[in-house]
């Protein structure tokens, strides 16, 4: 019998396993994918909002503006990765120059620090690969960017340290509930007694609520977003986050440096049925062409590497819905989380913790908040690398060109304890295939490594989920 069990490891969930990590209760944080942080988390624009765009007096509002905050301590705590670019926000016309002054007066209203106007040509001499339509910008210094997936993966490790648990594949189907607990009914046949779940389920939130509860006060309405990514090697071409005016669709196209020197684009915002479905599509990619035109007539198109799309679970419900269940006690719902749910991410996990389940005890005495990463061998000075080397000569051996990924730093993915044994969770981990190339020179390489290592037939291999192996059967032998 555990005393909580989350639904879901995305950025949601594993900030809410780690929060609970810090008190004396046993936690298990659970998947239905084959790794953590599957899909909202690693397909949206990684953007730390300042806190600008939520309606004031809103919880959005409240726990952006926190939750930005929280990442400077996390980024000392879980080693995570943080870009402080900064924001602009632009306006092209009087009648959106007026909007702009208007997004300012709730920024102030919201608590966001810092915030001040600039002129177009105050902004070109910065940015100069503006548009020279630009006629006033708003800039919100306290604008960041991270790596999403590495904060979950850093705080569900961290978890781990501290007496949590992990289980992928581990898909609910079913829910029972006793008079002092519930029990999850898992798509293997298992099930898991536990006294408290929380449903931190993304897009699938509202079918984990219908589980228990006839009719949910919320219901996720899946709205889909698209994204091209530029290659690394456009980094420097835009310093900030450069913002349209909102609409009610969202915060529009946007221009988004990334950790990592790749330049995002997009996202499209329309609603779908289907709440996988991760395509991308001609009509979107020509939409973003067409809405960055206002920002910026200087795109480099000819860099783009890859197109990529992702599902993010709007909802019917105003705000965020994060509630205790009204019908069945100990069962908390925290759902509907859209943007800038990465951004309150941190002061959702403590809000749940400290004000939704009010939990009553001590904290541990020995709770260690902190993660440290095995830094990438190309992250390190030349001395480093020297001393590296004669540890794990495995680094000698340079699989993935593009982002200059080794043997060893690939073996450290598979193997730590958050580690994962596809060619997608290595991606994740370690960027092997995430460069110019996308995987075309070293993808077989690594898929011959995780053989090695797990002991797998290269037909064994997954490229991510269950069941997806790259190679089908062998059509050579020597």
């Amino acid at each position: 019998m555990k005393d909580y069990v989350v639904i879901g490891s995305g950025i949601i969930g594993s900030l809410i396993t780690r929060e609970l990590s810090k008190y004396p209760v046993s936690v298990l944080v659970i998947d239905k994918e084959n790794d953590i942080a599957s899909h909202q988390t690693i397909a949206n624009s990684a953007i730390i909002h300042a806190g600008h765009d939520p309606k004031p007096g809103s919880l959005k509002a409240r726990l952006c503006v926190e939750g930005n905050r929280l990442y400077d301590t996390l980024e000392k705590e879980l080693d995570i990765s943080l870009l402080r670019t900064g924001a602009y926000v632009v306006a092209h016309t009087p009648e959106e120059e007026t909007m702009l002054q208007a997004l300012f007066d709730r920024a102030l209203i919201n608590g966001v620090l810092g915030a001040y106007f600039l002129s177009g040509d105050e902004a070109r001499k910065v940015e100069p690969r503006l548009t020279d339509t630009i006629t006033k910008v708003l800039s919100l210094p306290s604008t960041k960017v991270t790596f999403p997936w590495e904060v979950a993966i850093n705080a569900i490790s961290n978890s781990i340290k501290n007496g949590a648990e992990f289980k992928r594949n581990a898909q609910v189907v079913s829910i029972d509930v006793k008079s002092d607990h519930f029990v999850l009914h898992l798509k293997n046949g298992s099930s898991i007694e536990t006294k408290h779940v929380i449903n931190a389920s993304g897009v699938n939130s509202d079918l984990i609520a219908k589980m228990i509860e006839e009719k949910p006060e919320f219901e996720i309405k899946p709205r889909k977003g698209e994204y091209f990514v530029l290659d690394r090697k456009a980094v420097g071409l835009f310093n900030h986050v450069i913002y349209p005016l909102p609409t009610k669709a969202g915060k529009g196209v946007l221009i988004v440096p990334q950790t990592h020197g790749n330049i995002l684009l997009g996202p499209t915002s329309y609603d779908v049925m289907n709440r996988e479905d991760e395509s991308t599509t001609r009509e979107g990619m020509k939409y973003i062409k067409e809405q960055l035109k206002s920002l910026s007539n200087q795109i480099p198109y000819d860099m783009i590497i890859r197109n990529f799309a992702g599902v993010r679970a709007t909802s019917t419900y105003e705000d965020f819905y994060i509630q205790e269940s009204k019908v069945h006690p100990g069962f908390y719902h925290v759902a509907g989380i859209d943007s800038p749910g990465l951004t309150a991410a941190p002061a959702i996990a403590k809000y749940v913790v400290e004000e939704v389940i009010k939990i009553n005890l001590p904290k541990k005495p020995n709770f260690n908040p902190i993660h440290k990463n095995i830094p990438l061998f190309h992250t390190l000075t030349e001395s480093e690398k020297q001393t590296e080397i004669k540890k794990h000569p495995k680094h000698g051996h340079l699989v993935c060109k593009c982002e200059k990924v080794t043997e060893q730093d690939i073996l450290n993915a598979i193997h730590s304890p958050t580690g994962n044994d596809t060619i997608k969770g290595i991606k994740k981990r370690a960027r092997a295939g995430a460069g110019l190339c996308q995987g075309g020179y070293c993808e077989s390489e690594v898929l011959k490594i995780i053989g090695r290592e797990t002991n797998k037939k290269p037909t064994e291999v997954n490229y991510y989920a269950e069941h997806t192996p790259i190679l089908v059967k062998e059509t050579k032998t020597k």
